[in-house]
C-alpha cells in the first residue's frame, strides 16, 4: 500500500556532508510525521529527526544543530553536517499516515539506506 524509498547514504569523510531523500508513495490520504532513525551495529535503532504534520520539528541531541529535517509533499530530507565516525548507521526513513479517511495512523519503514563517515 505505502512505500518507502530512500537515498542520498554513502561514504563521506568527517566533517563533510550528506543529504538524505525518502519518496513516500502508494495510497496516502494524509500524514502525521515524516522522520529519521538509525542504527549502528550493535545498537537499537534511535530517533534523529521527526517533522510533524504542523511544521514542528524534532532532533536528537547528537545531531542538533548539524541536522535539519525538511519536507515537501510527500519527501522528507535530512540535510546532515559536520558528520563525524559515530554518525555512522543505517538510516531507516518513518512515516505515520493514513492511508484512507477513516482509517487508523499506521507506521510504515523504508529498507535503509548505509551512511558510512570516515574518519
Amino acid at each position: 500500500q505505502v512505500q518507502l524509498v530512500e537515498s542520498g547514504g554513502g561514504l563521506v569523510q568527517a566533517g563533510g556532508s550528506l543529504r538524505l531523500s525518502c519518496v513516500a508513495s502508494g495510497t496516502i490520504f494524509s500524514i502525521e510525521s515524516m522522520g529519521w532513525y538509525r542504527q549502528a551495529p550493535g545498537k537499537q535503532r534511535e530517533l534523529v529527526a521527526v517533522i510533524i504534520s504542523d511544521g514542528s520539528r524534532q532532533y536528537a541531541d547528537s545531531v542538533k544543530g548539524r541536522s535539519t529535517i525538511s519536507r515537501a509533499k510527500n519527501t522528507v530530507y535530512l540535510q546532515m553536517n559536520s558528520l563525524k565516525p559515530e554518525d555512522t548507521a543505517v538510516y531507516y526513513c518513518n512515516t505515520y499516515l493514513r492511508t484512507v479517511w477513516g482509517n487508523p495512523l499506521r507506521d510504515y519503514w523504508g529498507q535503509g539506506t548505509q551512511v558510512t563517515v570516515a574518519s
